[in-house]
């Protein structure tokens, strides 16, 4: 028994490549002696191939079956040794398809696409913002990047997991940060102190800054003395942690439905949303596009984070113009379509 066991370990450490060039050569070097012992009754090489091949996987159809003494003894041989290297090859399969799988659940490979959204820093958040893109886009590519060591959603196949330093080249190399769309940095729920939470997010940010500066970074900081050190870091958005919790919950106390509508706004799921729409030429001034929106059953919200458009009609719109509007997505894409 020893020394089957260490016959046994022995085989199991050959590389895949040696093991598949011998079960290619055992094939073809059988079916090559079985059209040599009985070519009449094979007729062709390939017939000869077939019946190996059967014979290796236990099927066994009948349609070619070894005739002579000759034949009959090499056909078991081929049940001996052929059977067992056909299973040893199916079991390195089996083998490398559970050890990919087990990288991927560790967070050990690499992604491979574009135009996706990396999520650095796993928390409920991060959670409740993968639900929010998937229901707006379904089809968008998302990559946790975080310092955990296994997949936190192992059940959702179409998201990516990198395990690593989100602050490091390497991790955001595997994150395929240069061809990334976006990125979304929450801050690390495992540090207790605010100020070495943001520390850290600002850490990450500056990374991404040297290594795409053109991406859109938006960031959740928990400290708002610390935004004008995210502005240097040329950040295009930030979220204050508790700032908007308390502010909602005042507007609630003092304003009674007012929550509602705004939850309505940050929410895909419910009622109408905010969306981007494309400017038309006939729109020359505000009036012209706050009317043609108007007309399809929209509000023109703002120009990027100017709220006061509505109270500067006459105004052209520039150039570099960005129009928002509430809307349902029905009346979204009516827009979008007539652009």
């Amino acid at each position: 028994m020893p020394l089957i066991m260490r016959t046994m370990l022995k085989v199991l450490r050959v590389p895949n490549t040696t093991i598949l060039i011998t079960v290619l050569a055992f094939i073809l070097g059988c079916a090559t002696v079985a059209y040599a012992i009985e070519p009449s009754t094979f007729r062709t090489w390939f017939n000869a191939l077939y019946w190996v091949m059967t014979t290796m996987a236990t099927v066994g159809y009948g349609d070619f079956y070894a005739k002579t003494w000759i034949g009959k003894a090499f056909s078991l041989f081929i049940y001996v040794f052929g059977i067992g290297l056909l299973s040893l090859i199916i079991g390195k399969i089996i083998d490398s398809i559970s050890t990919i799988y087990k990288h991927w659940e560790a967070g050990k490979m690499h992604f491979h696409g574009k135009d996706h959204i990396i999520i650095i820093n796993w928390s409920k958040k991060a959670q409740y913002a993968i639900d929010e893109i998937l229901s707006y886009s379904p089809a968008s590519h998302i990559v946790i990047l975080d310092e955990s060591d296994k997949h936190p959603i192992v059940d959702r196949q179409e998201i990516h997991f990198i395990s690593g330093d989100p602050s490091t080249e390497e991790a955001l190399d595997k994150a395929m940060i240069k061809q990334a769309r976006a990125v979304i940095i929450f801050a690390d729920t495992r540090i207790d102190e605010p100020a070495l939470a943001d520390g850290k997010t600002l850490l990450i940010a500056s990374s991404i800054e040297r290594l795409h500066p053109d991406i859109h970074t938006t960031v959740e900081i928990t400290q708002d003395k610390n935004i004008p050190n995210f502005r240097h870091a040329k950040v295009n958005e930030f979220v204050l942690s508790h700032d908007a919790v308390s502010r909602l919950a005042v507007r609630s106390a003092l304003q009674q439905g007012g929550s509602e509508i705004i939850h309505q706004l940050i929410s895909r799921e419910v009622g109408d949303d905010i969306y981007e729409v494309p400017v038309r030429a006939e729109w020359k001034t505000y009036r012209d596009a706050f009317q043609g929106i108007l007309e399809r059953g929209a509000t023109l919200l703002s120009d990027r984070g100017d709220l006061g458009i509505n109270r500067k009609l006459n105004d052209p719109i520039p150039a570099a113009a960005r129009l928002y509007v509430v809307a349902d997505e029905a009346t979204y894409r009516l827009l979008k379509s007539q652009a």
